[in-house]
């Protein structure tokens, strides 16, 4: 599932495409949420870009988004504490 419990707040699974036309979730692809990014996927830009894309999307500081895994991938975990998994998908529309 690519939401799922973890802790006080929520894990998701994502796929991320940088250097696409806007940003945007663009639904499950797998396993995963799939993310568009207009950030290029140069020294952590779209990781920035991932991070402050989620906070605003799910209505969270930047703080509370943490990428745990994948920093160099397009396949990325992402923890968000205080927010329930039914919450974050809701918010991203799922």
């Amino acid at each position: 599932m690519p939401v799922e419990a973890a802790g006080d707040g929520c894990r998701l699974r994502l796929w991320v495409q940088p250097r696409a036309a806007r940003d945007e979730v663009a639904g499950v692809q797998g396993d995963a949420v799939k993310v568009r990014l207009t950030a290029p996927p140069v020294e952590g830009k779209a990781n920035g870009a991932l991070v402050r894309f989620l906070a605003r999307q799910l209505g969270v500081p930047r703080g509370a988004v943490e990428l745990t895994a994948g920093a160099g991938s397009r396949h990325k975990t992402v923890r968000v504490s205080g927010l329930s998994p039914q919450q974050a998908r809701e918010r991203l529309g799922l």
